[in-house]
């Protein structure tokens, strides 16, 4: 599981992109740039995100398309969108923006300080979400811990217990327990 959160910034203009890319300077997230729905769908296949910034008008496939196929795999459908357009607040793209997914829906020139705050916040959930699972991890492996010295002892008790003659029957017993208590 990676430590650093990264960002997915896709717009077909590389301009945009370094625009992007210096706003989120200073945060904690790792920017990746790509030029097309379709290498954002490559990425996404090979990394997690905690969050993408998604143009919404590009050639080819635009990211209303990209942000479809994103929704409809399992992988990916949980990573949040947000899309940002050069198009006059026409609210007939907002409204398809969100229907495909999108958690907001920013139109350009962009207040940098307002897409630092909503990227932020992204990036601190999926930090929390990390942890999150690392907890459940551990939780997982103290479980089966504690299951398997439950059946060692439920072992040697029964040995103990069927046997507390023979000595064979408690030194099995005894090496059981041992083994349990020294996690071998």
């Amino acid at each position: 599981m990676t430590d650093v959160a990264k960002a997915l910034l896709v717009d077909d203009r590389r301009e945009n992109l370094l625009a992007l890319e210096a706003i989120l300077q200073g945060i904690a997230v790792h920017p990746v740039a790509v030029e097309s729905g379709e290498a954002a769908l490559k990425q996404l296949m090979m990394d997690d995100f905690a969050v993408i910034l998604l143009d919404a008008q590009m050639p080819d496939m635009d990211g209303f398309e990209t942000a479809g196929h994103i929704k409809r795999r399992e992988r990916t459908r949980h990573v949040p969108i947000i899309f940002l357009t050069a198009a006059d607040r026409d609210s007939h793209l907002a409204v398809r923006g969100y229907s495909v997914g999108a958690v907001d829906y920013l139109t350009k020139p962009l207040d940098p300080w307002v897409l630092r705050a909503k990227v932020s916040v992204f990036v601190d959930l999926w930090s929390k979400n990390r942890q999150l699972q690392l907890q459940a991890e551990t939780v997982r492996e103290r479980e089966a811990q504690w299951s398997s010295l439950t059946e060692a002892v439920d072992e040697s008790l029964t040995l103990l217990r069927d046997g507390s003659a023979d000595p064979e029957a408690v030194a099995r017993a005894v090496r059981v327990l041992e083994k349990a208590r020294w996690g071998s």
